[in-house]
């Protein structure tokens, strides 16, 4: 009552409703607004304006309107709670049409105010109007802090479908408020589904082509926007691909024959349509062959002369004779000789001019009977010696090449095929040149020949890859197909050389012609090689560590293993030419051979050789053995690895072997596949550089073993030709099926780069890649710029073996070396200090060595001695070996030394000595912290 009184009486004074209602809620007990206030007689405020749903960007606030007429007074409520008058902006005007009081108020909401808000619903604010009549509410209106994340929750992958096939691209917006609205772009264009019956972009989000037409090849980005941000996806690159059909058969060609059994072919190209975009090549035959049959040419004959005719005035008589003994038919030769003849008939009775008839002998007759006898002679010797000199240059150029090509462009295409014949005897996995050759067995491979040197391909045959086959043909049939096969008929035996073309050097050599190849292989053969890699080191009694760099290969020689007041100058080298063990059988080589030396010094300790090797480990599956090779140059067994032997120790590691030894020599190891589950480490990467041509750019992808000699002369080879490093190198491993391996280049953006037709993939006979050891096997990859402007590369490699496993090699980057991100091709964890003498070479002190050697060589009733010690050092073979030697703990440190040289710290160690301490008081005094210093010691010393 006093309520309304209050009001009654100020609206009659015509007082603001907002000092009374203000007057209550600005009191201190804080009582809330009412819903309704008595009013004057009039008429219900109507809205005008509502306050519309709002999003906050950031942190700028949002203002929220309210209209009304007839309206003495407008205020905001939010969330249920009165806002107050302090935060309202008011303005008042008079409606001319109708005369009534129109009332416009608004609001700041921040965003403080929002993330402050916990309720069950979102924050609101609404309007409450008064007039005489009473009061109206406006409808709520919701403020919301707006945002998009920023990853998308399913980014477009990309498709390689065929000809008017359905694509869909399916994209999911990052979560935003409000709702991300989704647009798709073609190369950076945006794409109007309403222009193009044949593509939909209304269902979910997702693009959606209904039949792909080759125009509809491009990177495809899903954008997704609202009021605070744009996200873009990654881009999806689709390729719509041709597979490619037959044409029709051309019309047989003649018989190849003049005479007697022959072929005629006809052929057909893949054309109706080409493939395009990595399409499948055409199955089946380009070229049909059948046999015919030519009538043979049959010369002429005479028949017998026939008799003399009535003698002439002349004093002549004549007698003939015809071809016809056979006639000549199917275009064979006429007789030779005269069909007629005549002779006096009167025997010299017959005169002419006073003198018998056969009495005259003109003298001019006579000369020219010379003349014709002396040219024909002639004649002859030069005939004869034309054709002597032609075999002879012929035969010269035949033995350089060992192959007849009689189409060169096969040699640069694509997919060819490989038909030898191989040998029944023995392991499938090696093809062994000192095996005669089985006629009966064939294997076929489809694929490009890839060379192991970036030479000129016509000096292919003098690689490794056809030395193995001892008499080889190759017959280029066609454009796109060689055939090599071991010839049935020794129509031509190439020249099984002594000598293998140099690698590894730079290959600066002009461009060879056609007509100068002999020259050029000569000079080829006289370049200088990298035979070996060499380190040499001074060590005396306080031993050391020999180390070549980036190879993976270390000599450690221990403390004592020479006799004091003695120093040698020990070296150690790398073979890097043609390895001088020649695979017997089926054993591979699976290590570099290295040399250490001199080979006349001697320890008193053994000294550990530690050697990589490509072998995936298993004893299920390989048969690994050390070889040693004797002073005669041949290659004797000195253990299998998993023999026991006390004359050395072989410790085999995932991708190293750690030998103990007691006197220098070349070794190496080989292994022997046991099944076709033996497994290959196999290391590829990519390599790329600019071409002569400025359009162009070179992949050469490499398959070697994984050891890092081998790569270091792949990265050497590089340097020399300019070629960078693309991607980190991966292991692919490569199993002992006979399955050939295949190396393609994908996803190349196609209105950026093409590459040269039916290059994309090629592939590798297996026995090139099993015996890979001799020289790095590579294959090259042409692309090129459809304009210079391009400079960003991406595309993938993929390695896969058939029925084997794969690598996916990425890249992604600049052919501008200003741009490019250099790539490291090794770490210098052991290229610093190739040399390290005394104790500075080893881990672990001199002084801990001594305690842990006096508590272990003493054999204990517990079992606590040296054998535990291996034990806990991961070493349970053959420990008779250790046995034999004067101090076995001694040898067990030397091992665990070479074994941890790079890949561990004295934690494994001290654990091992932890766990056997604890009932040995002599160890009391070894404590970790001790260790932990001699590790840190060794660390700084070494610079790692």
């Amino acid at each position: 009552e006093e309520f309304s009184s209050k009001l009654l009486g100020r609206a009659e004074h015509g007082w603001l409703y907002s000092d009374v209602l203000f007057g209550f809620t600005g009191t201190d007990n804080g009582e809330a607004l009412p819903e309704s206030i008595p009013s004057a007689p009039g008429t219900l405020p109507h809205f005008i304006e509502e306050p519309d749903d709002a999003y906050i960007i950031k942190s700028n606030p949002i203002a929220l309107r309210c209209k009304a007429r007839p309206a003495m007074q407008i205020f905001f409520k939010c969330n249920g709670e009165w806002v107050h008058q302090n935060e309202h902006v008011s303005e008042e005007s008079l409606d001319e049409s109708s005369g009534l009081k129109v009332r416009e108020v608004f609001i700041n909401v921040t965003r403080q105010q929002v993330e402050d808000f916990h309720g069950p619903e979102d924050y609101w604010c609404q309007c409450v109007a008064w007039s005489h009549l009473g009061t109206s509410k406006s409808r709520k209106a919701s403020v919301r802090i707006a945002y998009l994340r920023k990853n998308f929750e399913q980014d477009p992958q990309g498709r390689e479908v065929p000809i008017e096939g359905m694509i869909v691209l399916h994209c999911r917006p990052p979560e935003g408020v409000p709702a991300a609205e989704v647009e798709w772009l073609k190369n950076e264009e945006p794409i109007d589904s309403e222009q193009d019956e044949n593509i939909d972009t209304r269902a979910d989000h997702n693009l959606i082509i209904r039949q792909a037409r080759l125009s509809d090849s491009g990177n495809y980005t899903c954008m997704a926007a609202n009021i605070v941000a744009k996200r873009r996806s990654l881009s999806a690159t689709v390729v719509v691909y041709v597979n490619g059909g037959w044409s029709s058969w051309t019309e047989w060609s003649a018989c190849n024959v003049r005479c007697g059994r022959g072929w005629q072919k006809r052929s057909r190209t893949c054309t109706n349509p080409a493939p395009l975009n990595g399409g499948a090549f055409c199955e089946g035959m380009s070229v049909q062959k059948i046999t015919c049959t030519s009538l043979c040419p049959v010369d002429g004959s005479w028949e017998v002369w026939s008799e003399w005719s009535v003698c002439s005035p002349e004093c002549e008589h004549l007698r003939i004779r015809e071809c016809t003994a056979p006639p000549p038919r199917n275009g064979g030769k006429f007789c030779e000789g005269l069909s007629q003849e005549s002779e006096n008939c009167t025997d010299g009775l017959c005169i002419l001019d006073k003198k018998p008839l056969h009495e005259i002998k003109p003298q001019s007759i006579e000369n020219a009977s010379d003349i014709a006898l002396y040219s024909g002679l002639g004649a002859a010797v030069v005939a004869v010696a034309v054709l002597v000199i032609g075999v002879t240059l012929y035969r010269r150029s035949q033995s350089d090449y060992g192959v007849d090509v009689i189409d060169s462009s096969a040699l640069t295409g694509g997919f060819q095929t490989f038909n030898f014949k191989t040998v029944r005897q023995g392991n499938s996995l090696l093809l062994n040149s000192a095996m005669q050759p089985d006629l009966t067995v064939s294997r076929t491979y489809s694929g490009p020949i890839c060379l192991q040197d970036p030479l000129d391909k016509e000096l292919m045959t003098e690689s490794s890859l056809f030395n193995p086959l001892s008499d080889i043909k190759v017959k280029v049939q066609s454009s796109f197909m060689v055939s090599l096969g071991v010839s049935e008929r020794a129509e031509y035996h190439g020249k099984n050389h002594s000598r293998t073309f140099p690698h590894g050097n730079n290959h600066s050599f002009s461009t060879m012609h056609p007509r100068n190849k002999t020259p050029y292989i000569q000079n080829l053969s006289s370049l200088p090689t990298r035979t070996e890699l060499r380190t040499t080191g001074v060590f005396g009694h306080l031993g050391g560590r020999l180390v070549m760099p980036n190879t993976g290969v270390s000599l450690l020689i221990p403390h004592g293993a020479i006799p004091e007041e003695n120093s040698w100058e020990i070296y150690m080298s790398i073979n890097q030419g043609e390895p001088s063990l020649q695979s017997d059988g089926s054993e591979v080589l699976l290590s570099p051979e290295v040399t250490c030396g001199p080979p006349d010094m001697i320890v008193t300790t053994p000294f550990a050789l530690t050697i990589p090797h490509c072998a995936d480990v298993s004893s299920e599956h390989w048969n690994i053995h050390l070889k040693k090779r004797t002073q005669q140059g041949k290659w004797e067994e000195v253990m299998s690895v998993e023999d026991e032997s006390t004359s050395c120790y072989c410790l085999l590691d995932p991708f190293a072997c750690h030998v103990l030894l007691d006197s220098f020599g070349t070794y190496a190891l080989t292994g022997e596949p046991i099944t076709d589950c033996a497994v290959k480490q196999l290391k590829v990467a990519v390599f790329g550089c600019m071409s002569c041509n400025s359009l162009d750019y070179n992949l050469r992808v490499y398959c070697v073993d994984n050891t890092p000699c081998a790569f270091q002369e792949v990265v050497s080879d590089e340097r020399h030709q300019g070629g960078q490093l693309l991607e980190e190198p991966k292991l692919l491993h490569f199993k002992g099926n006979t399955f050939s391996l295949q190396i393609s280049v994908l996803d190349i953006p196609p209105f950026l780069w093409r590459i040269k037709p039916f290059t994309a993939c090629q592939e590798v006979p297996f026995s090139r890649v099993w015996c890979s050891n001799r020289q790095p096997l590579h294959c090259a990859f042409s692309l090129e710029r459809y304009t210079p402007t391009t400079t960003q590369l991406s595309c993938k490699i993929c390695i896969r073996q058939l029925k084997g496993h794969e690598q996916i090699l990425q890249v992604q980057t600049s052919i501008l070396e200003s741009e490019r991100e250099t790539i490291t091709f090794f770490t210098q964890e052991d290229s610093t200090f190739p040399a390290q003498t005394g104790p500075k070479a080893f881990k672990i002190p001199y002084s801990i060595r001594q305690r842990i050697c006096a508590t272990f060589d003493t054999p204990n009733a517990k079992g606590k001695d040296w054998q535990m010690l291996a034990q806990k050092n991961s070493i349970n073979r053959n420990l008779s070996y250790f046995a034999t030697q004067s101090s076995p703990s001694a040898v067990i440190l030397n091992l665990w030394e070479a074994r941890h040289q790079h890949d561990g710290d004295l934690d494994s160690l001290a654990c091992a000595l932890e766990e056997i301490g604890r009932t040995h008081t002599k160890l009391s005094n070894i404590s970790e912290s001790q260790l932990d210093e001699a590790d840190f010691n060794y660390s700084r010393q070494n610079g790692l």
